[in-house]
């Protein structure tokens, strides 16, 4: 009895020394800065412990260049990417407030000059060869890149729901792109209401198979980290759907783009056919569309999962339908073919709306070969 006393009384007089500590834990100060490289020491491979990997290890000295660091000339160890004398990079500097410990590492090369001339190179290219179209085609990417970083991942970020936010985006996208690019008439229009369209059905299906295949939305550790500093606020299905809906846009805009000026060449160059005659000839043009896009579509999926691929080309002597079944493949799989699956719908929606309305214009104008007759 006695002992359980003095343990309570020594638990009493502790914990509160104990919760004052712990207030006065300061986390990490972690922060990232440019720096360039002043001196390096080759200390040649070495396995990485616990794994069966070797990597290339450096002692290496630099400068930081900017930041609350500016001035100072770390020396520490590398066994990232290996650098020499003169190259710049990101430097990462974290503060261990418990243990008082610095620790510095590399975070990234200085990549930024290479993005700017392959970025110039395009913009040149783009201007020679694409003329006054390839201004327009300019000038949406970026009103639809203002609409992503500006509205659709603040929104996301504040807590709105990211299916609602990313339909809408996507039809602002839509329609700013439409008609910046190709001008305000009416095959322009028959495009875009065929995009938004495409996008509402195929929308509403991705949402369908996203909660009918148990998707969490946690399909990297990126996911994961994001739901942890947002304090779980933003929905990672809904984030999945978004990112789907997204990804699938631009060569649905071409699709419908296509089509629809099908469709306007037609009405255009054979007088004599009818209506349902140049959806059918569109419709031929669309089906040769289809076979190369979704191609494209599924190569450009494949080729960003590479390293998927080489896990289960590395698990494939186990249990395919496992691996095939996981979070991570599922995800792609899904991606792959409700992308697919809007394009293929995206042929008949626009052909229909494109002839429905040329049409009229056609018969408003006199060229309906109905007209000559008379």
């Amino acid at each position: 009895m006695k002992a359980l006393l003095f343990t309570a009384v020594g638990l009493l007089l502790f914990l509160p020394n104990l919760s004052l500590a712990q207030s006065d834990v300061k986390p990490d100060q972690d922060s990232f800065a440019r720096a360039r490289v002043t001196a390096t020491t080759d200390l040649g491979i070495s396995p990485v412990a616990g794994t069966s990997v070797s990597s290339h290890r450096q002692t290496l000295t630099a400068q930081v260049l900017d930041g609350p660091d500016k001035g100072r000339t770390p020396t520490f160890e590398n066994d990232f990417t290996q650098l020499a004398v003169g190259d710049e990079f990101y430097i990462r500097h974290v503060i261990n407030n418990a243990e008082g410990d610095d620790m510095w590492s590399v975070s990234d090369p200085y990549r930024l000059p290479v993005l700017i001339t392959i970025g110039a190179v395009f913009v040149v290219l783009l201007l020679l060869i694409g003329g006054i179209q390839g201004i327009r085609g300019l000038v949406s990417l970026i009103g639809s890149l203002i609409l992503i970083f500006y509205l659709l991942l603040p929104s996301i970020y504040a807590g709105h729901s990211p299916i609602l936010v990313s339909i809408g985006v996507s039809s602002l996208i839509i329609i700013v792109g439409s008609y910046v690019t190709h001008g305000f008439n009416r095959t322009t229009t028959a495009a875009m209401l065929g995009m938004i369209a495409t996008v509402a059905i195929t929308g509403a299906a991705t949402y369908w198979v996203i909660h009918a295949a148990n998707l969490s939305g946690f399909s990297g550790e990126a996911n994961v980290y994001l739901n942890l500093d947002t304090g779980g606020r933003i929905s990672m299905i809904g984030l999945l759907f978004g990112s789907i809906m997204i990804g699938f846009l631009g060569i649905l805009y071409d699709i419908a783009i296509g089509q629809a000026i099908a469709v306007e060449e037609l009405f255009v160059a054979g007088l004599h056919y009818t209506p349902p005659q140049v959806f059918k000839r569109a419709m031929r043009i669309g089906r040769e569309h289809i076979g190369a896009l979704v191609n494209t579509l599924a190569i450009a999926y494949v080729g960003s999962a590479l390293p998927l691929l080489l896990l289960f080309k590395q698990t494939s002597a186990g249990d395919i339908g496992y691996v095939i079944n996981g979070e991570i493949f599922s995800t792609e799989i899904i991606r792959i073919l409700m992308g697919s699956i809007g394009l293929v719908l995206a042929v008949p929606i626009t052909t229909l709306l494109a002839a429905y309305m040329l049409r009229l214009v056609r018969e408003s104008s006199g060229g309906h070969s109905h007209s000559h007759s008379h």
